[in-house]
């Protein structure tokens, strides 16, 4: 019954306990208050945090909300779907606040993206868990039997975890006839009980007095703890030891170490002997006080037995005890106060951490958020918080001990792509006390840098007459930036003519920018071009930078000289005349040739290959001139043929030869610059008169055939004419005219035999020989196609010259309607 009472108190305090209000703190910032009780077990219901908050459900989970302790351990958990906040293990106020009353866990809620934090803190309300416990169950206590009545006795003081009404709250005393019980207060400490004697004690009827003290919580139900005392009646002792003071006072740094003086207390007992001898104890104190001090028994010197902490408790009440040797006692306290000193560094703790960052975050943007706290309260509580180097961030107070790292200058990841900043937390002392705290910050890539290539211009050099697909060079860009945003791609850009030409001459491959001729290059065509190469790099948006290369083409020994004089032309070779009266030296003429190469390739040199008379002639080497090396005497034959070889300079090196004739002459009016020797020199024919000739005699020859055809179809065309015309005539023959339509003797024009020539067109049946059915009505008219001529003669008889003039009148139309 008792477990289910509890159970069914525990619920419903929970129920009651769940208590939020909000409040506005001495930083001007929103803090979250909650409340629960301890032995909550473990996802126990808490609040719901988004709803305080003004979030929308699923808030918090997108923007990654968390809880941050400011201790080492975290009490809740947060659901960060829903928002609800729930106990994570049971929680044992005794454990986690001692005797601190109100028992507060405070934390805060970091919502990362954005960078946000709300304090939060859970007052954890005390149950009555714990039942009071006397340290010594069985306390002695010797007593005088000629102690007089009204003297007290201090007792030990019951322990009780709990605090508030949960707390120790009276002592009782059982039935008997010599003491009763009063309850005292101490300033810091728990209440204890004193015995009042009642009745005189008599150790010869009584010796031993057997007592039970009870402590009762005020819980409901309380709890309750017992101790025996047992009182032993001593024999008499008249004087009672006397305390100088009855407190004592004492104010101890909590850095003394063990063994320091905390006080001295002494008494004195006016009996004689071995009552005289005083020994002092620390009698009756709870079992903090006994671990942390210590007391001469003989001198009364109280010492340092454990450390203090100013934090954990600021005051001692120590009760005193002097025994003489007959067994009278006497009590007194020392009240201890721990004096704070600045012993604590501040505590740092870093709620969230922005990395890696992106390098082009504005300004004021939030990098960390952090909290500092000082245990000690008295000394050295102002704390200053700064940066250790000089970097591109700056501390902000956000409100009561928080504080945020944010971006004051601009970023660059190219430069530094990292930052382990170094957080300095100091109080002020003394002595001054600092803790460093390192945060490391990476800083992300953006893409603001475009490809910078490794020369201002590229010039390349190609061979003429390569192989296609040669590689001659490689352009290189480097990006400063990293991954994608370091990735080049290469590309060739059209010129701004428009003409496309350039992709017909260079490839680029788009990975490594290497270069390659597509194309045999001619020197003679183009000696150089120039083109742009465009790097863009991978990043969004990308970014991109442009380069101007130029191609050299070198010039290869591949043409032969040619030479412009004298003529090559196949014609008749040229003929140059020399006085027979020249002197040795005399400039005959010069031969000139040009060579397509350019440099050492086109250098040409002239050289007397064959001659006549080798002895007669010489050649320039340098510019071709051809001077005679003595005087032309008259057994010099006339002709004189000279072989020049031209030769350039390239390697291998490539000549061609010019042939000259040179005539001797007495005077240059003589026609001689024809001059042919039959014999040496027979005819050359030009080709393109030989092919001109060929072409006059084809077209002559079709002429002719023409001609021939034309004639046959006409002679063809004469036959078949006259046979028809006989055709005709037999058909006329048949034919018997009525002698009314001729007038015989007249003067008509059909008086004598008349020849007709008639023609016939395609549907000439209804037309023009219409007007013969007057006359023949039996004539038979042709219904086809055909032209044909028909003479006829007839002899009419001379009565045919009726109606005559119709006749003629008939007559003279025909010639002119259809002849």
């Amino acid at each position: 019954m008792a477990v289910a009472r509890r159970k069914l108190l525990l619920q419903s305090r929970q129920v009651g306990s769940l208590l939020l209000f909000l409040c506005i703190s001495a930083g001007g910032a929103t803090t979250i208050r909650y409340s629960v009780v301890e032995e909550m077990e473990s996802g126990s219901f808490v609040a719901n945090v988004a709803k305080d908050l003004g979030l929308e459900v699923g808030k918090l989970a997108a923007r990654g909300a968390r809880l941050v302790s400011e201790g080492n351990k975290l009490h809740f958990r947060l659901h960060r779907k829903t928002g609800d906040l729930f106990v994570k293990e049971k929680l044992d106020r005794e454990s986690l606040c001692g005797r601190t009353d109100p028992c507060v866990l405070h934390f805060e809620i970091v919502l990362v993206e954005p960078l946000q934090s709300f304090r939060a803190e859970v007052r954890v309300f005390d149950i009555n868990d714990n039942a009071p416990i006397f340290p010594n169950k069985e306390p002695l206590l010797k007593i005088p039997e000629s102690t007089p009545l009204g003297s007290r006795f201090p007792l030990q003081s019951a322990q009780d975890l709990d605090v508030g009404l949960n707390s120790l709250q009276n002592y009782t005393l059982s039935a008997n006839a010599y003491f009763h019980l009063h309850t005292r207060f101490r300033s810091h400490g728990p209440k204890y009980a004193e015995l009042v004697l009642d009745k005189p004690l008599d150790r010869e009827e009584q010796p031993e007095v057997n007592l039970t003290i009870t402590a009762v919580d005020g819980g409901s139900p309380p709890k309750s703890g017992t101790a025996h005392i047992r009182i032993e009646v001593l024999d008499i002792n008249d004087h009672v030891p006397q305390f100088s003071r009855l407190v004592y006072r004492a104010q101890v740094p909590e850095n003394n170490v063990n063994g320091s003086l905390v006080a001295i207390v002494t008494a004195t007992d006016l009996d004689e002997g071995s009552n005289k001898k005083i020994t002092y104890s620390l009698a009756q104190n709870s079992e903090t006080i006994l671990q942390t001090f210590q007391i001469d028994s003989e001198t009364g010197e109280v010492r340092l037995r454990g450390p203090l902490d100013f934090e954990a408790i600021e005051t001692y009440d120590i009760d005193i005890q002097a025994t003489d040797g007959g067994g009278l006692s006497a009590h007194s306290k020392v009240l201890v106060e721990v004096v704070d000193v600045n012993d604590n560094p501040p505590e740092v703790t870093v709620s969230s951490v922005s990395s890696p960052l992106p390098e082009d975050s504005p300004l004021q943007t939030v990098v960390a958020l952090f909290s500092i706290r000082d245990r000690d309260i008295r000394v050295g509580a102002q704390i200053t918080c700064f940066l250790k180097e000089d970097l591109p961030f700056a501390v902000k107070p956000t409100f009561r001990n928080a504080y945020s790292i944010i971006t004051d200058r601009g970023l660059d990841r190219e430069e530094i792509s990292g930052y382990n900043i170094t957080l300095v937390a100091m109080d002020t002392g003394p002595p001054s006390l600092s803790t460093e705290t390192v945060i490391e910050v990476l800083i992300s890539d953006i893409n603001d840098n475009p490809p910078v290539f490794q020369e201002d211009s590229y010039i390349l050099t190609v061979r003429e007459n390569n192989s296609p697909a040669i590689f001659i060079g490689k352009v290189h860009a480097e990006d400063l930036d990293l991954g994608e945003n370091a990735q080049i791609t290469y590309s060739l850009l059209p010129p701004k003519s428009g003409d496309l030409s350039v992709f017909a001459y260079i490839s680029i491959n788009s990975d490594n920018g290497k270069l390659y001729a597509l194309r045999t290059m001619d020197y003679e065509a183009i000696q150089d071009f120039q083109f742009v190469i465009k790097a863009t790099d991978g990043g969004f948006p990308s970014l991109s930078s442009q380069v101007t290369v130029r191609v050299v083409v070198l010039d290869d020994n591949d043409n032969r000289p040619m030479i412009l004089y004298p003529l090559q032309n196949g014609t008749l070779p040229c003929n140059d005349l020399v006085p027979r009266f020249a002197e040795a030296g005399y400039l005959v003429t010069k031969v000139v040739a040009v060579d397509g190469d350019s440099g050492q390739n086109s250098w040409l040199s002239y050289h007397l290959l064959k001659a006549s008379d080798s002895g007669l002639f010489s050649v320039q080497q340098q510019n071709g001139e051809i001077r005679t090396l003595r005087q032309i005497s008259e057994r010099d034959p006339m002709m004189q043929k000279l072989i020049i070889l031209v030769q350039d300079h390239g390697q291998p090196a490539l000549s061609t030869t010019a042939s000259l004739n040179i005539l001797l002459v007495h005077g240059f009016s003589e026609p001689y610059l024809q001059f042919r020797d039959p014999a040496k020199h027979p005819a050359r024919v030009n080709p393109s008169t030989k092919y001109l000739v060929i072409s006059l005699a084809v077209l002559s020859f079709l002429f002719v055939l023409s001609v021939t055809v034309i004639f046959i179809i006409h002679v063809y065309q004469k036959i078949r004419y006259r046979e028809k015309i006989t055709i005709q005539e037999h058909f006329y023959d048949d034919c018997n005219f009525p002698n009314h339509l001729v007038r015989r003797g007249a003067s008509g024009s059909l008086s004598q035999p008349c020849a007709y020539e008639m023609c016939s067109a395609t549907g000439t049946g209804t037309s023009e020989f219409r007007f013969l059915k007057r006359f023949m009505p039996n004539f038979p008219f042709p219904h086809g196609t055909g032209e044909g001529k028909t003479e006829a003669a007839s002899s009419l008889p001379p009565d045919s010259g009726r109606n005559g003039s119709q006749g003629s009148e008939g007559h003279d139309r025909v010639p002119d309607n259809y002849m």
